[in-house]
């Protein structure tokens, strides 16, 4: 009698375990930071952890200085694009968008568009969201 209880609550620890890893400790994306050249601009972009729900996304630009700054997420697997979202100014040449849904996991695209002085311009960067 003892023997088939033991199994079961080994199982049910490791199933346990299992889950917590995948819901806490494996679930957790890694910071990505990726550059493209587009036109006159150079645009750096970082996402510190990207994750379902919100997210914060910082652009750094070198090449002229653009007047407006858009990050626009789209899932193309699943046919998700959602509305741009605004980056304000964080410093020279640097901005930040917050509070960036994204509703699933998966792989998504992440467009920068430019637009300013020396014409527009857009970078897509890949990001992956667990």
């Amino acid at each position: 009698m003892k023997r088939p209880t033991l199994l079961i609550v080994v199982v049910a620890l490791v199933v346990a375990a299992g889950a917590a890893w995948l819901l806490w400790g494996g679930s957790g994306a890694k910071p990505t930071a990726q550059q493209a050249v587009s036109g006159p601009y150079t645009v750096q972009f970082s996402a510190e952890h990207p994750r379902v729900g919100a997210n914060t996304f910082a652009v750094a630009v070198t090449g002229p200085a653009p007047e407006a700054v858009t990050v626009a997420p789209v899932m193309a697997q699943m046919g998700h694009a959602l509305a741009p979202v605004p980056a304000g100014p964080d410093g020279p040449g640097r901005f930040r968008a917050a509070d960036v849904g994204l509703p699933m996991a998966g792989q998504w695209e992440i467009t920068v568009s430019l637009r300013g002085p020396a014409g527009p311009a857009q970078v897509v960067f890949p990001v992956l969201v667990k």
